[in-house]
């Protein structure tokens, strides 16, 4: 018996998220979310916190302020649940997101 490998296209996918339980997805699971993401510089982007998600995040290429501190490529930055995301894209950012878990509803914008 042999299985066929699935393969998608990434640009079929909403907003960079392609694991997790939405639609569509690559891979549907309530465990966590993965998150591939362009940001352009200065682009504007909903503060916003988890109630009970921790994102795990990889800036991969690009300088961006979170929180007040200054990160570069290749730094690794963890925000738990309550702590809110305040993102300023000081150059082109591609950054890769990792959610635990995937809860609908558990995104909270604030102004």
């Amino acid at each position: 018996f042999i299985r066929r490998m699935k393969v998608l296209n990434f640009e079929e996918m909403k907003g960079g998220w392609f694991v997790g339980d939405f639609e569509p997805t690559a891979y549907k699971t309530k465990d966590f979310e993965v998150c591939y993401k362009f940001h352009s510089k200065g682009e504007v982007w909903d503060k916003h916190y988890h109630k009970k998600c921790t994102e795990i995040n990889l800036l991969i290429k690009g300088v961006m302020k979170m929180r007040g501190q200054i990160l570069k490529s290749g730094q690794i930055f963890i925000l738990e649940p309550f702590e809110v995301a305040d993102p300023e894209f000081i150059e082109d950012c591609y950054v890769l997101c990792v959610k635990t878990s995937s809860e609908k509803g558990d995104k909270i914008c604030i102004s």
